[in-house]
This record gives C-alpha cells, sequence and structure tokens, in this order.
C-alpha cells in the first residue's frame, strides 16, 4: 500500500484505497491528482516525494468525496502547494461538512463525521483549464459527484476518478454511489469513445483497454435500476424500497451504507421517474413509489 507504480516516464499513481495521481513536470516539481483519504495518507505521499527529492507544486482533485481531498490539508501545510477543485467540487472541498450533510439530507450525526465521509476543510481554489500545467486537459466526468472531472496527461495517460467500479468492487457492494444516474450512464459512453496510452480509474486497475470495464458499469446500473422497478410493483415508500434492495442483494446495513446506498436510491427513484418508469403519489402523507 502507498507503493509509488510507474506508468511512463512522467505519469505514475501510488496504489491506495483511491488510488493518487503523480505526474512529473519541469524539473523536479510534481503535481497529485487527488490526495488520498487523510492525514495519513497526507503523509506517505509526502515520504515518497521526499525519496525522490520532488518539489509538490499543486495538487488538482477530480472531486471532493472525503477520500480523495483527505489529505489536502497536510500536504499544503507542509509544502505550501496549491490545491484546486472543480465547480461546486470547490465548495464541497472547502466546506467538507456539506457531504455528510448532503448524503444525509440534514445536519450528520456524530456517526456521519469522520474521515471516511468528512475530510479537514483545505484552501482549494475553483479549477480553470488555465490553472492546469502546460498540456494537460481535463475531462468532465459527471454523474458520480456534482462536477467530477478527470484529466489527460501530456504523455496521454487518463486519470479517471470515479467513475468506473472494478469488478471485483461491483460483486462485494453491488450499488456504487451515484448522484446522477443520467448523466452517470452518459458519461461511462463517453468514457468508451476515449483513446488513451493508458487509463488510471482510483478504484480499478490501470488498463490500456477501458471499454470493457465500462460496459461492466453500465450493466450493473441497469440490473439496479430494474432491480428496484421490480421492487416497486406495488406502491412502497422509501424506507421499504430500500430494505428490499438490502434483502435482494444481502447486504447489511450500517450508518454509512444508509446513506451512501440511500442517496443513490433516491436518485434511481428520481431518474426512474423522469423516464417514465415508476411514478410517485402521495397516500397517508407517505411518497409511495410505484412502476408505470
Amino acid at each position: 500500500m502507498y507503493e509509488l507504480v510507474r506508468i511512463t516516464e512522467k505519469s505514475c499513481y501510488i496504489r491506495c484505497p483511491a488510488k493518487i495521481g503523480l505526474v512529473r513536470l519541469e524539473g523536479d516539481d510534481v503535481c497529485l491528482i487527488d490526495s488520498g483519504s487523510d492525514k495519513e495518507a497526507g503523509r506517505k505521499v509526502r515520504q515518497i516525494l521526499d525519496a525522490n527529492g520532488w518539489h509538490l507544486t499543486a495538487i488538482y482533485n477530480t472531486h471532493s468525496n472525503a477520500d480523495h481531498i483527505g489529505g489536502n490539508a497536510y500536504l499544503q501545510k507542509q509544502t505550501g502547494c496549491q490545491a484546486y477543485a472543480p465547480g461546486i467540487e470547490c465548495d464541497f472541498t472547502r466546506h467538507p461538512i456539506l457531504e455528510p450533510s448532503f448524503l444525509y439530507g440534514g445536519y450528520p450525526f456524530r456517526e456521519l463525521r469522520h474521515k471516511f465521509l468528512l475530510a479537514q476543510p483545505s484552501g482549494a481554489q475553483e479549477l480553470t483549464p488555465a490553472q492546469l500545467p502546460e498540456g494537460f486537459e481535463m475531462i468532465d466526468l459527471p454523474g458520480h459527484f456534482f462536477d467530477m472531472v478527470g484529466y489527460r496527461t501530456p504523455d496521454d495517460v487518463v486519470y479517471l476518478a470515479d467513475c468506473l467500479s472494478s469488478r471485483e468492487t461491483l460483486d462485494k457492494y453491488q450499488i456504487g454511489f451515484i448522484y446522477d444516474v443520467a448523466g452517470y450512464l452518459d458519461t461511462l459512453e463517453r468514457v468508451k469513445s476515449l483513446s488513451a496510452r493508458y487509463f488510471v480509474p482510483a478504484h480499478a486497475e490501470a488498463a490500456e483497454d477501458i471499454v470493457p470495464l465500462a460496459d461492466c458499469n453500465i450493466a450493473k446500473v441497469n440490473e439496479v435500476a430494474d432491480q428496484i422497478e421490480e421492487i416497486c410493483r406495488e406502491p412502497l415508500c422509501f424506507e421499504q424500497i430500500l430494505q428490499r434492495l438490502f434483502a435482494r442483494y444481502a447486504l447489511t446495513m450500517t450508518y454509512e451504507q444508509y446513506v451512501l446506498v440511500g442517496s443513490t436510491v433516491r436518485s434511481y427513484l428520481a431518474w426512474l421517474k423522469d423516464t417514465g418508469r415508476v411514478e410517485g403519489r402521495f397516500e397517508d402523507n407517505l411518497l409511495r413509489w410505484q412502476r408505470i
């Protein structure tokens, strides 16, 4: 864990639960793509930088989930580097209490205020293409989170953030977090059309051909949508749908799973309603969902 993996002469990643991209710039300068989950991840990154005599100039965050921005604050304090995040992700990075608050739908109780969902605040600036190193390209990858992006390096390595999960992850957790289902499917189709020397997803192995894994993720989204639609044969409220979905997939409910999968199921219901597959109506002051 926290091993430096060299893909090309310039583009690398640090192997950890959410891969951290590391790209060599001019001289001893390097930049990071994301920073890991917490202060300890930041320390591990700093050890790699020091061991190679590298100077960290900037962190380019793909999005604001805690496991991608958790090392920002430590690394900024230790190195004086800049941090950048795109669009709404910049606000979440500056004010990370927004993530558990958004997921829960209100002020998060104590068991949701931990490093897995709540990073330390960091002084991020809003990312624009002009702030990228020469030869870098920002790639819009919405769907998993609000304004998530990926990056293409000058030597044609594409870092794909969280738009893909490995087959093992999909088999284990079944329902991956999605904010906007339609946007996510559009992103996966766009990723299939990309060409690159290598692709580096944060939660899957680096690959030269990303199409099979993208197809696997698309199939899982459609499977989950079909399961929810089937569950809604009779009018059910959200909690009942969530309970039956957990039972079908043999998942175990925890506080974290409740907010992560729960938020995702609400997003599926919104997509299914907008596409005419389910309808919502109020009965006995409950919002009940039923397939059409």
